[in-house]
């Protein structure tokens, strides 16, 4: 089973917070994706928690668009203060490889806090494949290439992304 750590992110540079009373204001958590999903759902709770420890609000700001990019840039060009976070996948990770042209620096202007929850995947087939593994299903991409559909529910749904990716890891 694949597991999805969900992760909250803050600007790197904090340095004109450290010499402040942290938080001295409401927190912006912007999740890069719908409203309803895991992540949303994760965050929203982990947030109430929070908010009550910290003593003020965390607002959930959903910014949802090209895979996650849209909400994580709008974390980079913040104000480097830590009032604004990310919670996100760990997929987030991929998109240097992913995408081209990223209006942040994955690594630069984003610095992890920790890990929130380890939420389940699965890979399922159809039963008439008779495909019993990760292996045999890579197998028979391998053997067939394009000739395998999927869907998901997460990033990289363009099939080009998908096989960048794949090609980088040598699947």
């Amino acid at each position: 089973m694949v597991r999805l750590c969900a992760f909250a992110l803050v600007l790197m540079t904090v340095d004109g917070a450290c010499a402040q009373s942290w938080p001295s204001r409401p927190i912006r958590a912007i999740v890069p994706y719908t409203a309803g999903g895991a992540i949303d759902i994760v965050s929203r709770t982990v947030a109430q928690q929070l908010s009550l420890q910290l003593g003020y609000p965390i607002v959930i700001e959903s910014r949802p668009g090209a895979g996650g990019v849209i909400g994580t840039a709008a974390v980079a060009k913040a104000d480097p203060d830590g009032h604004t976070i990310l919670l996100t996948a760990s997929s987030h990770t991929i998109s240097p490889w992913a995408y081209s042209n990223l209006p942040y620096d994955t690594m630069g202007d984003l610095a992890g806090i920790t890990p929130l929850a380890n939420l389940p995947n699965v890979l399922v087939v159809a039963p008439s494949a008779n495909i019993r593994s990760a292996q045999a299903l890579v197998a028979a991409a391998r053997a067939k290439p394009g000739g395998l559909n999927y869907a998901s529910g997460k990033r990289l749904r363009d099939p080009s992304q998908c096989r960048t990716v794949s090609s980088q890891r040598r699947v």
